[in-house]
């Protein structure tokens, strides 16, 4: 019964989920706490209405009921009714404080997530096992110098209590020194690590990347490629974001052809990261044709790095070509700097009368002058 109930969930098939429901009842097993929960967990899957009905109706319920209805608002993104589960639960284990840290993490609270994690040590009196390590390092790799104080107390606890350095903690680990800016320690795990896939090169070079080490990055990067690792959609983001950094143009349009070699289709932010590239380089036109030529509908962001590159190069001419077009687009209440940008391009072309009117739309519509988005990070 477990095992066929296991395999409608892999099959995500709402209609045989029901009718084993209605056939587990009907054989008597509806209160048995096991079988109910195994039920309750497809319907999380399928149907989270049908979980919250049956939760409700459970009898009796055991830790990984508790944890499996938490796990399943974690999904939805609704971390507040997770938390309440949490905080009902009559008893918790490991898997539920890792499973409350994963859902701050993954809905994008790290703070709140570390925070759990030390309630979890300080008061709860457990030690983290290896998903609980690899949701708190997540967490760290957002949270900056604070993130990294985190991870390397977690770093020093997996040493400490002689942890295997596996593919996936030290993919994990690799990823959270590279993106807090301590790239000597994410060298250092990277070396020690016996076996590595794409995300673990990938974080090292992306983190290179996004620090400014771009020539490291490009030699990680062929690195790789000697170690026979195939590169994902993500390690073309960084290597070209590396290329961006040091205004390798020829580089850049050497490892854009890559991604087709390498069997991938180009993304709107591989496109975007080109037109960053010729842009800052001054070659407008090129930019203009990555634009025109792209397998997407252009987006603000894109759109943005081309006028940006147009107002650095005082080339308005270039600008004026699709300026009311991406005015179109502009949302106020995410995209003020792209208004701002416009009115500086239209000033820089002598048409302060279309200047002057996109600076009325802005206070008009209440629009925040921001900082315009970008496909690269400074480092």
């Amino acid at each position: 019964m477990l095992y066929t109930l296991k395999s409608c969930t892999q099959l995500r098939n709402h209609e045989i989920i029901q009718h084993l429901h209605a056939h587990i009842m009907k054989l008597g097993f509806g209160n048995h706490v096991y079988v109910a929960t195994s039920l309750l967990h497809a319907y999380v899957v399928v149907s989270f209405v049908d979980a919250c009905v049956l939760f409700d109706e459970m009898p009796a319920k055991n830790t990984v009921t508790w944890n499996t209805m938490m796990a399943g608002y974690s999904r939805l993104g609704d971390v507040e009714r997770a938390r309440l589960i949490f905080e009902e639960m009559p008893l918790r284990d490991v898997a539920t404080w890792s499973a409350m840290i994963t859902a701050y993490v993954n809905n994008g609270n790290q703070e709140c997530g570390l925070s759990v994690f030390r309630d979890m040590v300080m008061d709860g009196g457990l030690k983290p096992d290896q998903v609980t390590a690899g949701s708190v390092l997540s967490g760290c790799a957002h949270l900056g110098h604070l993130g990294l104080l985190v991870g390397k107390s977690v770093h020093g606890f997996m040493v400490k209590n002689g942890w295997e350095l596996n593919v996936e903690i030290g993919t994990v680990l690799v990823d959270m020194y590279a993106k807090c800016g301590f790239l000597k320690g994410a060298a250092g795990v990277f070396e020690l690590m016996q076996e590595r896939n794409v995300m673990t090169w990938t974080a090292l070079i992306c983190g290179s990347a996004q620090h400014g080490y771009s020539k490291a990055a490009l030699s990680l990067f062929e690195m790789m490629q000697k170690a026979g690792v195939r590169p994902n959609e993500l390690t073309f983001t960084g290597i070209l974001s590396a290329c961006v950094h040091t205004g390798l143009v020829e580089e850049g349009r050497k490892y854009f052809e890559l991604i087709e070699e390498s069997g991938l289709e180009p993304q709107i932010h591989h496109y975007g990261c080109m037109v960053d590239l010729y842009g800052k380089a001054g070659l407008l036109e090129e930019a203009y044709e990555v634009i025109k030529k792209m397998r997407f509908e252009p987006n603000v962001v894109v759109w943005s790095a081309f006028l940006c590159a147009c107002k650095e190069h005082k080339q308005f001419e270039m600008a004026e070509r699709v300026v009311e077009q991406v005015m179109k687009m502009v949302k106020p209440d995410n995209d003020g700097g792209v208004y701002s940008l416009i009115s500086d391009l239209y000033a820089l072309g002598g048409k302060w009368d279309d200047a002057e009117r996109v600076r009325n739309l802005m206070v008009n519509q209440h629009v925040r002058k921001v900082r315009g988005s970008s496909f690269v990070r400074s480092g």
